[in-house]
Order: C-alpha cells, then sequence, then structure tokens
C-alpha cells in the first residue's frame, strides 16, 4: 500500500513548494498523526480557515484531511453549463492551493470519533487533534432519483446537471443539441449549495434559446420543491417579473422522483399531495441532485444533529457540546444559504473563536448569516442578491440590486473567481462587510 503525505518546507511569505512524500507501509502498518488543529476537508472553508491558523500557529501545527487531487470553484459550474466559460477554468490542483505550513494527509475520512478527539482515514491512519474543524461540505445523491445516474451516463443525452464536474459539460451539449419540446429544470426536497443555482440555467438556457431562435419551439419550466421561488422575498418578486416576461412555468412544491431516460420522461411528485404523480416528456431535463450531509458524517451521532450536520452554535459556530470542535461551510447545521460567499463571512468569524477558545477564552465573534446570490440571468445580465438570517437584504452597493446589470454580470463572471482564489482561499478575504459599511457611510 503506497501512502502519500503532502509536506511544506516553506514559509508562508517565502514559499518553496509542497513537497510529496511516499511511505511504503506494510498491512499491519499505519501512520499514526498528531496535530494541534485538525481540518477535514480542502474546500473552500477548510482551506480558508487552515490558511489563517497555520500562519498563526507555525509549520506542523496544522493537518489538512482532503483526498481530492483538485480543487474546484463550484460557482462557476452555472457559467459553465451555459458555454460561458471552461470546465479547465474551474480547478487548481490541490496542493497548489493548500497553505504551504500545513501538512496535507491526502486520504478521506473514514469515522469520526471526538469523544476521543481522533479521525481514523480510509486507509486506516489515525489523526490525533486538539482542535477539529469539519469543513467536508454536502454530499451530491444523484443515486437518490430512480433512473438519474442512468440518464446522466447516455452520451450526447438530453439530462444534464451543473452540480458536479462529472456532468457539467453535459449541460451546454444538452442545450446546443435541443430542437423542440420541453426544456424542464428541478430543484430537490433536500438542502443545495447554491439554492440560486437551479434557476440561473434556466435564464441562461432561456437566453441561450432566444438568441438561437430555438425558444419558439420551446417550452421552459421550472418545477421546484419549495414553496416560494426564492427564499428572500425583496427578490424573488424581481424574480416573478422576469420570469412572466420570458414566458416560464413555474411549479412550486414540485419534486422529481424518477427519470425514465428509454422514453425521455421525468415523473414529478406532489409535495403537498404525495399521492399525486405527474409525468412529463422532455427534450432536455437539467437535475439538481438531492444533497445531504456525508455518510460519514451522519453516522458520528455525538457530532450532528438530526438531520446529519455538525450541531454547531448558529452564532460562534461552535459545536454546542464539544468546545473544541467547529464546523464552517455547508456542512454545519448553520441555517443559512448554502454559498461561496458565507464561507467567507464564516472563516474570520470560526478562526477568531478558535484561536479566543485556544487561549482559554470565551468564543465572541458572531456569524449574522450572510449570503450572497448572484443570479445569473443570461449572457450579460445578473442580480445581485446578498441577505441575513432573518433573509433581509444585506446589501453591499448603494445601488438597488434587484435590477439585473451588466456590471454584476462582470463581477460574477470576473472578478469573483479571482478572488476567490487569490484572497480567500489563502484566507485574506472575510467577505464584504467592510465594504458594505464604506459604502454606505453617511457624510
Amino acid at each position: 500500500m503506497l501512502k502519500v503525505l503532502s509536506h511544506s518546507i516553506s514559509t508562508k511569505h517565502h514559499p518553496i513548494g509542497i513537497v510529496l512524500r511516499s511511505f511504503s507501509t506494510g498491512s499491519l502498518m499505519q501512520e499514526n498523526h498528531k496535530c494541534k488543529l485538525l481540518v477535514v476537508g480542502g474546500g473552500a472553508g477548510g482551506c480558508s480557515v487552515a490558511a489563517k491558523a497555520s500562519s498563526k500557529l507555525g509549520a506542523g501545527k496544522v493537518i489538512i484531511l482532503e483526498p481530492a487531487d483538485n480543487h474546484y470553484y463550484q460557482p462557476m459550474f452555472t457559467l459553465i453549463g451555459g458555454g460561458i466559460k471552461k470546465l479547465e477554468d474551474s480547478f487548481r490542483p490541490m496542493k497548489s492551493v493548500l497553505p504551504t505550513l500545513a501538512t496535507w494527509v491526502k486520504d478521506s475520512a473514514a469515522k469520526l470519533d471526538p469523544d476521543n478527539n481522533a479521525v481514523y482515514t480510509s486507509s486506516g491512519d489515525k489523526i490525533e487533534y486538539e482542535y477539529l474543524l469539519v469543513a467536508v461540505g454536502l454530499q451530491l445523491n444523484y443515486n437518490a432519483i430512480p433512473g438519474l445516474v442512468e440518464a446522466l451516463s447516455i452520451p450526447n443525452g438530453k439530462v444534464c446537471s451543473n452540480y458536479s464536474p462529472k456532468y457539467v459539460n453535459r449541460t451546454f451539449e444538452a442545450l446546443r443539441n435541443f430542437k423542440a419540446g420541453n426544456a424542464v429544470f428541478t430543484f430537490p426536497n433536500s438542502p443545495v449549495k447554491c439554492p440560486g443555482a437551479p434557476q440561473k440555467i434556466l435564464y441562461i438556457a432561456e437566453h441561450y434559446l432566444r438568441k438561437n431562435n430555438k425558444l419558439k419551439n420551446a417550452h421552459l419550466q421550472y418545477n421546484t420543491s419549495l414553496p416560494v421561488l426564492f427564499g428572500v422575498k425583496h427578490y424573488a418578486d424581481a424574480l416573478w417579473e422576469i420570469i412572466k416576461k420570458r414566458n416560464i412555468d413555474v411549479n412550486l412544491r414540485t419534486n422529481l422522483v424518477e427519470v425514465k431516460p428509454a422514453s425521455d420522461e421525468a415523473v414529478f411528485q406532489n409535495l403537498d399531495k404525495p399521492e399525486e404523480q405527474f409525468t412529463i416528456k422532455y427534450e432536455l431535463l437539467h437535475v439538481t441532485p438531492p444533497m445531504g450531509a456525508p455518510d460519514v458524517l451522519k453516522a458520528c451521532k455525538s457530532l450532528v444533529n438530526e438531520a446529519g450536520f455538525v450541531d454547531v452554535n448558529k452564532d460562534t459556530l461552535q459545536h454546542q457540546k464539544l468546545s473544541n470542535v467547529f464546523a464552517i461551510g455547508d456542512c454545519s447545521s448553520s441555517p443559512n444559504s448554502k454559498t461561496a460567499a458565507s464561507v467567507a463571512a464564516q472563516s474570520q468569524v470560526v478562526y477568531k473563536n478558535l484561536m479566543a477558545v485556544m487561549e482559554g477564552k470565551t468564543p465572541n465573534r458572531v456569524f449574522d448569516g450572510y449570503a450572497s446570490c448572484p443570479l445569473v440571468t443570461g449572457y450579460n445580465t445578473c442580480m445581485l442578491a446578498e441577505f441575513d438570517y432573518s433573509l433581509t437584504p444585506l446589501e453591499t452597493f448603494p445601488v438597488d440590486q434587484r435590477k439585473e446589470r451588466f456590471s454584476m454580470y462582470l463581477m460574477k463572471k470576473d472578478f469573483m473567481p479571482a478572488l476567490y482564489w487569490h484572497l480567500l482561499l489563502n484566507g485574506l478575504w472575510n467577505g464584504p462587510g467592510l465594504m458594505r459599511k464604506l459604502m454606505h457611510m453617511h457624510v
């Protein structure tokens, strides 16, 4: 068995690079690691806090447990599905984005044992920690819908999904292949990352079909499990105007329960009357898969709530019972909208509260539930939704952000990816809070 462990041999400011060391181990030999802080997950949240913490604590004090070779900027998937960006634009090698002062254990968590301050990896290694940050994100459950995985495996097929790098290129293919009929877009009956994304591709698809003179033969339909078009009424009202103007049908409380790829049919359930189902024939079907807490998390009952999410205080993001455990991002029980922007705002709260606990102090930084959703509405327009826990708008710019703007589109397409790669992952971006205060200052 070949074990790979990444070690940094550099300082934060003079990176020499990350060196890969290989260990040949027999079946009875496992590695036993010890660290001050263990970060489980190398996504946006794990990477950002690990960068801050390793810079403060020094080399060798932080371990990041992450199995992936590549780190994806997932907010770009909507643009890839619309043919605006390429898949290769959306990722970097994992070793290039993880902080150089941290140690990368390239493996996945198989068992969390918070009662003994330990995590066991898939290869049988044991990592003992003093403090734990859980940052494992959400699990995509494509197999929860009968027929969906089969439909997504058909070459040049009519079924697509922007949510996975495995499938995202199928969306633009399906748009180009579209001739006439129903183009159906879904929102599942589960938590989802970036709840605006299932709608964004709907608006991009409508614009694509309009530009390519295919709209007159198309019937666009958005079937969402939610009782509303968008969770924040301030923006939902404006989105309903777009829906009406573009002649899109919306079915609320409607959930996809089966895909029949042989006949190009999708079966939906009325969530208010579960015994009622209806079938629709599709020419294009964009599916947002059901999502949930990763299985390894759900298996650790002392760490999670009934839904399988890390049971944290929504203000401090510290575990309700285990004072040395924090969570960030989509895997936490915090009731905010699950977006990359939320991670940015959470990262400083988690970092400051972690450091306070390490120093024997009471954590006092508070997360306000900030979330941002740049609602792309076509090939040159975007509406920037920003809000807090109470679903009250929390806007950065002193303009009406419900209006579709080219400037917001450019920000989403060009500015935000650079912000992500160069600032957020390096622990240097904590959300637009300061910018908001400056822009709304009254002289």
